[in-house]
């Protein structure tokens, strides 16, 4: 008799039935607490989760294709660490732009938190990706290739024939031959203790060897950029013909050292620019514009002789582990400026900045020390002066009519406020032009050897000549050789993806009553392949043929 106490049948369903909807659908031991509703993770279960969706291969892809994305305003907005003359020429003539593209780091891609966080990512998840298929390859290495299916003429491809042949013999030629083709035989196949009647053999391991070759590339290559990165360092400085730099953090224009950059692997040389040669072209839609060009150096390193170098763009000079590049020209007019006073305030040779091909520069000059107001100079250089219906135009890059035209300002020129301020732009807020008697604006327009006097007492302004200058970018990147054996592995790792293919093929053969019946299948895992071809050729091997029909050597 069935007992319908609590004890009984009936009243273990009770009890279950009275328990909380959870453990009812959980039941005993599901690890969760009373308060976990179906499909809840815990902190644990989430982690995992992040780090499956992390170390997938969708996700390696897209933060591949972000990294990609990110760089791409390194190469469009003016670098920090690339040009900083051009950053600063940008800065001014974008003022409303400026703040935004500094809060967002686009003047210092590659130093931002944002890239840093996808670089960083893309390393884990590539990390993530490879350990396991390494895991998976690894097995798959050691593991025999599978045994042969049991209708090999139901394979797509295959052939059959027939011989006298005992089919031990036909077998171990089989063997024979494989190995020959360099394919894994499946130990004890046609031998007796495996599949006595079949040969099963594979090659082309080295396919999944060259994916993983290639995504441990790209961990290379990223790990290059890394060391650079934090070891290294990169700067940019004008230099003027006949002028001399020495490799010193203080002669640098714009400097900037790697997190862990040490200033004791800085190589102690100089260097001396002695000539500058441009060839330009006189002729066709691009007449006015550079050629190219070659910047004649005298360099030395610290105790050691001089030695000559003929510096060209994309032909650097390299001194130890640092690299010196010539990346721009331009000119430099040399202008003398006098105050009320008649005191020299400014002499020398001032950089102007490129406004485009033609070398239509930019400039500015500044003279805080002038009496009884500050004076500021700001406005154009060309090289090869003309005007065309009555407005300056530049028409030649050679300094052939070397000539200013600037506008004048006095009053104050913000320097003695505190804050930075770019060298080749000029605070207006509390600086008034300089007008013609006339009430008209005036204008500096000079050309060699001329001196013209200022408005209002406030002083004079000479044009003395014109010098030309070289922009150099110094830089050491000690993980450029690990990156460069990364680039070597990716095209090495490409190469056996794409040329490796992985195949099986399986023989058998069975005594019948017109003979052996020999069956020779094959299946190509990476689909595409020429697989008939190569059955034809084992056959013809087996048969003691060549693949093209004639009659080989006979075997016993």
């Amino acid at each position: 008799m069935t007992t319908t106490g609590p004890a009984g049948p009936q009243g273990r369903v009770d009890e279950y039935a009275a328990a909380s909807p959870h453990e009812a659908t959980e039941g005993p031991g599901s690890g969760r607490g009373d308060d976990r509703r179906p499909g809840d993770l815990g902190a644990r279960e989430l982690l995992r989760w992040v780090w499956r969706q992390l170390t997938s291969m969708r996700t390696a892809l897209v933060l591949l294709l972000l990294l990609a994305l990110a760089a791409v305003p390194g190469s469009v907005v003016p670098q920090e660490d690339v040009d900083a003359t051009a950053v600063s020429q940008w800065r001014a003539d974008h003022p409303d732009l400026a703040p935004v593209y500094d809060r967002l780091g686009l003047f210092s891609v590659y130093d931002s938190p944002w890239f840093a966080a996808i670089y960083l990512l893309l390393m884990v998840s590539l990390v993530g990706c490879i350990l396991p298929r390494t895991r998976v390859y690894w097995r798959g290495l050691r593991a025999a290739p599978p045994r042969a299916p049991q209708h090999l003429t139901r394979l797509p491809d295959h052939t059959t024939y027939t011989t006298q042949e005992d089919p031990e013999v036909v077998l171990q030629r089989a063997r024979e031959v494989l190995r020959r083709r360099r394919f894994r035989l499946r130990p004890g196949d046609g031998e007796g203790d495996g599949d006595g009647d079949a040969v099963s053999a594979e090659r082309g391991y080295l396919r999944e060897a060259g994916n993983l070759l290639f995504h441990v590339s790209v961990l290379v290559v990223l790990v290059g950029f890394a060391v650079g990165s934090l070891f290294g360092y990169k700067g940019g400085a004008i230099v003027l013909v006949g002028g001399g730099f020495t490799n010193n953090p203080v002669f640098y224009d714009d400097f900037v050292p790697g997190s862990l950059f040490d200033p004791d692997v800085m190589e102690p040389f100089t260097f001396t620019v002695d000539d500058f040669d441009v060839t330009w072209l006189e002729e066709g839609p691009q007449a006015g514009t550079a050629r190219d060009f070659v910047s004649h150096l005298t360099y030395q390193v610290a105790g050691g002789e001089e030695r000559e170098y003929d510096l060209q763009v994309n032909q650097p000079l390299g001194i130890g582990g640092t690299e010196v590049f010539l990346i721009g020209h331009g000119y430099a007019p040399d202008l003398t400026v006098r105050d009320g006073r008649g005191e020299v305030v400014y002499d020398g040779p001032t950089i102007f900045l490129p406004e485009d091909l033609s070398f239509r520069s930019f400039g500015v000059v500044k003279a805080p020390s002038a009496q009884p107001q500050q004076i500021g100079l700001e406005g154009l250089f060309f090289p090869t002066y003309v005007q065309v219906d009555g407005d300056p135009v530049n028409v030649f890059g050679d300094a052939r009519n070397p000539t200013i035209s600037m506008l004048a300002y006095v009053g104050d020129l913000g320097l003695g406020e505190g804050g930075g301020q770019s060298v080749y732009s000029l605070q207006k807020d509390d600086l008034t032009r300089l007008d013609a008697p006339d009430g008209s604006m005036f204008r500096v327009d000079l050309q060699v050897g001329q001196t013209i006097e200022l408005p209002q007492g406030a002083g004079s302004v000479t044009f003395n000549g014109v010098e030309r200058w070289n922009r150099v970018q110094i830089s050491r990147s000690p993980g450029k050789f690990v990156a460069l054996a990364g680039v070597v592995l990716a095209l090495v790792g490409l190469l056996g993806s794409l040329f490796v293919r992985p195949r099986r093929v399986w023989v058998r053969a069975r005594r019948g009553a017109d003979g052996t019946l020999v069956e020779v299948a094959g299946l190509d895992r990476s689909g595409g392949g020429e697989v008939a071809t190569e059955l034809d050729e084992v056959a013809a091997a087996l048969r003691g043929e060549r693949a093209d029909g004639a009659r080989g050597e006979e075997k016993a």
